[in-house]
Order: structure tokens, then C-alpha cells, then sequence
């Protein structure tokens, strides 16, 4: 599966952003979907995952309450939804997909898009 992040872009503190990933393929359903995100001088962590039929999520708990993930799979997307954005909140963002139970672990997934950059200024 081939994956095309988007969305991304300057937001000021507070101010709310949705990312999108749209992925090519018919199989896409078969896949739970995360984002990950890696800021400057950091690692990529995770941020969300989501279920392959939609019904369940995970987060981090730097993100909890605050971002939703979500998907449509007959559009073959995933969306971020930002919200109370933070100056920390600045990264990379990146999707991935995978068909193992990976979750939370970045080494689980085996589908990564190239990425789209938040900045959130304060």
C-alpha cells in the first residue's frame, strides 16, 4: 500500500488542524492505520492508531483528549483530527499501516507516508 500524507501547516497555539492520509490499493480496510510524528532532534513516537473497521482508537497520552483519529474506508483515508494545538505539538507528522497487531510500536508497521510538517507557534 502506498500512502500520501497532507494537511499539514502553521497553526498558531490553540488553533486546530486535520490531517489527511490517503491510501492507494483495494486492501486498505485490511489495515490498521497510525500516525507517528517526529520532532526536531527527536524520535518518531506515536500518536494514534486506529482498528481496521474504525471501532476502536489508542492514543498518547500527550494527545489524549485532544486529537482524534478516524477513517473512511471507502475513501481509502485515515484523518487527524488536532485539536488545542501546543508549541510541542510541532513535528512531522507521518501515517503508516500495517497488518500485524503493531499498535503503538513503530517497528510494527511495515507502510510509511512521506510525511507532513506541523509548526505550531506560541
Amino acid at each position: 500500500v502506498q500512502l500520501q500524507a497532507s494537511g499539514g501547516g502553521l497553526v498558531q497555539t490553540g488553533g486546530c488542524l486535520m490531517l489527511s492520509c490517503a491510501a492507494s490499493g483495494p486492501t486498505f480496510s485490511t489495515y490498521i492505520m497510525g500516525w507517528f510524528r517526529q520532532g526536531p532532534g527527536k524520535e518518531r513516537e506515536f500518536v494514534a492508531a486506529i482498528t481496521r473497521s474504525g471501532g476502536t482508537t489508542y492514543y498518547a497520552d500527550s494527545v489524549k483528549g485532544r486529537f482524534t483519529i478516524s477513517r473512511d474506508n471507502a475513501k481509502n483515508t485515515v484523518y487527524l483530527q488536532m485539536h488545542s494545538l501546543k508549541p510541542e505539538d510541532t513535528a512531522v507528522y507521518y501515517c503508516a499501516a500495517t497488518r500485524r497487531n503493531a499498535w503503538t510500536r513503530r517497528e510494527g508497521y511495515d507502510y510509511w507516508g512521506q510525511g507532513t510538517q506541523v509548526t505550531v507557534s506560541s
